[in-house]
């Protein structure tokens, strides 16, 4: 059953989806507590989600993957089509496991362990919820080269009409983000300011009609912008 909290304005909105309720008081205590954060919704299993999600509209979904009737990969997949403003964070039990990875094709825009500390929980949700570093960009990255052989296979990139409208620069920021580095790396690497980095991943985003980084990288892997078994270096 939903469950609904106050909206504030200008603070990030957030719907907590998980079977078990202990863990949703859990996640609740937490983000409750900071200034900027209204956990709005709540939902005991995937269907749930989604019509919370499409009433309430928020920011951000906290989306356990195992649960009763849909489970979390598929409340995704139809939370991005019916709520599309609306960001996923899948939650799951096991580093780099199938189910966090399914999400992220789904079009989930990160994952965390659900033993994450509960700083980085607070911080995985601001940083979602303004479409900007995915949770752990390396750990993003790291999954994506262990499944990268299920990844399908895409056009050539020196054919894709999304790429010709890139400038020299945004295709540099491009490849600096499918390498799975944060806009502080970028900047450094590039010599640019990090207010100028963020500035090129939001015009990336908009000519390629991706909706965060993670799918940055995606469209990189699928591309074959990157290769799946390279290293980034430091």
């Amino acid at each position: 059953m939903s469950v609904e909290g106050p909206i504030g304005a200008g603070r990030v909105r957030v719907v907590l989806a998980d079977d078990l309720a202990l863990l949703r008081t859990g996640f609740r205590m937490v983000l409750a507590a900071e200034p900027d954060i209204d956990v709005v919704g709540e939902a005991a299993d995937g269907d749930e989600a989604v019509r919370a999600a499409v009433r309430l509209d928020p920011d951000v979904v906290l989306m356990d993957v195992r649960m009763p009737r849909t489970d979390g990969i598929e409340a995704t997949r139809r939370i991005v089509a019916e709520a599309p403003r609306s960001r996923v964070l899948i939650l799951t039990t096991f580093d780099l496991d199938e189910y966090a990875f399914a999400g992220l094709r789904a079009g989930a825009s990160g994952f965390l362990l659900k033993d994450v500390p509960p700083e980085q929980l607070v911080g995985a949700v601001r940083s979602v919820a303004a479409g900007d570093a995915v949770v752990a960009p390396r750990v993003t990255r790291r999954l994506l080269e262990t499944f990268a052989d299920r990844l399908p296979a895409g056009d050539d990139p020196a054919e894709h009409p999304d790429l010709a409208a890139l400038t020299p620069r945004e295709r540099q920021v491009l490849l600096e983000v499918a390498a799975g580095r944060s806009n502080a790396e970028i900047a450094s690497r590039l010599v640019l300011t990090e207010a100028t980095v963020k500035t090129h991943v939001g015009r990336i985003l908009g000519k390629l009609g991706l909706r965060d980084r993670v799918q940055v990288v995606v469209f990189a892997f699928r591309n074959g912008l990157v290769d799946p078994g390279a290293r980034g270096g430091g």
